[in-house]
């Protein structure tokens, strides 16, 4: 058995550690939020955050997230970028097909919490990688500059 942080809750799974972290979240565990695109770390569906850092759970093998927090779209709205984020798609209709989403807003939560007010060169570097077939890009790009917004507006406001 290998114990895993996910989502705050400990989670005993039986699996090989050589595992995708993918396949233990889903099939295991049963939180199926996290979606598998290309198996090979190319396409970001499977991003999930371990120890805040977007990681993409496909080719990430379960022996690498023991000891770590890891945290899944189920539960990234708990968190202030998180929500700010996910806010901002709502607000904006940032989905069309909403495959890609998940993997799109954890690791556009991963950019808001490093960097509260990214440029858009920051943009481009945190979010190469994650492919939208629809081709939504340009909602995301401002689903991440709204939420950063608000991030700079709690600054003010503090």
């Amino acid at each position: 058995m290998i114990a895993l942080n996910v989502n705050g809750k400990r989670y005993d799974v039986d699996v090989d550690p050589d595992t995708p972290l993918l396949w233990a979240i889903r099939d295991v565990i049963g939180l199926t939020g996290t979606k598998f695109g290309c198996g090979i770390a190319l396409c970001g569906a499977c991003t999930v955050h371990v120890d805040g850092k977007a990681t993409r759970s496909c080719s990430t093998p379960v022996s690498a997230a023991v000891g770590k927090r890891i945290t899944t779209i189920e539960a990234v709205g708990a968190t202030p970028a998180g929500k700010k984020i996910q806010q901002a798609w709502i607000d904006l209709e940032v989905p069309q097909c909403g495959y890609c989403q998940s993997g799109q807003i954890m690791s556009a939560t991963a950019l808001l919490t490093a960097k509260p007010t990214p440029t858009d060169r920051d943009i481009d570097a945190a979010m190469s990688g994650n492919i939208c077939r629809c081709g939504t890009y340009a909602r995301i790009r401002e689903g991440i500059k709204r939420a950063a917004q608000g991030s700079a507006n709690d600054k003010k406001g503090a």
